[in-house]
């Protein structure tokens, strides 16, 4: 077991189905989030040293987004979470 995993502290988003926050009650930067109900791990970006090797393929929550927020490029985009594959 990580001698880290005691210091963090998951925070789900009271009325939120799913999101939340996972987060070093030391320092308090963002660490990647577990669900293991979904099969999911959540991975801040900036939680990553280095290039994570991967691209993104699309945007999602985009109702939600802040309506100053413009998303620019040719990737697909979702209300909420794509479909699954």
């Amino acid at each position: 077991m990580d001698p880290g995993a005691g210091q963090v502290q998951d925070f789900a988003l009271p009325g939120a189905q799913f999101f939340g926050t996972a987060f070093c009650q030391r320092c308090g930067s963002e660490v990647p989030r577990v669900s293991v109900e979904r099969n999911v791990v959540s991975v801040p970006a900036g939680s990553l040293d280095s290039d994570p090797g991967i691209e993104p393929n699309g945007h999602i929550y985009v109702e939600s987004k802040a309506p100053w927020f413009e998303i620019t490029g040719d990737l697909p985009q979702f209300a909420e979470m794509p479909p699954r594959r």
